[in-house]
Formats: structure tokens, C-alpha cells, sequence
């Protein structure tokens, strides 16, 4: 299976900004790093940006069984 490239880039925010993202991040034992792509990946999913997986495909079928 091929993972997909990666892209890096330079985030600059506010210090209380990154103070409770990164409280925020623990309390889902995530990193920061971790916890934005995942706040990225949910707004493009609630805006319909982004398509769903197979895999969240295949669990909604199996949901609605």
C-alpha cells in the first residue's frame, strides 16, 4: 500500500492560540501536529471538500445495516 507525500509548511499563531491547541491535542492524546490534520481533514469533510475514504465509505454501509 502506497502512503501519500507529505507536504510541510511554517504555521505562524498567537501563543495563547497554541497554548490551548496544544491542551486541546493532549486531551485527545495527539500531538499538535496530529491534532491540526485532524482539524483540517473534519473541515474539509464538513464543508465537502474533501471525498470520503473506502474505509469511511465501507463504515457508513456497515452502519446502516
Amino acid at each position: 500500500m502506497a502512503k501519500e507525500a507529505q507536504k510541510t509548511f511554517v504555521l505562524r499563531i498567537d501563543a495563547a492560540t497554541m497554548s490551548e491547541l496544544e491542551r486541546w491535542a493532549e486531551d485527545e492524546f495527539r500531538s499538535v501536529n496530529g491534532q491540526l490534520q485532524w482539524l483540517i481533514a473534519d473541515a474539509l469533510r464538513r464543508s465537502g471538500r474533501l471525498k470520503k475514504s473506502k474505509k469511511a465509505k465501507k463504515d457508513d454501509t456497515n452502519s446502516e445495516s
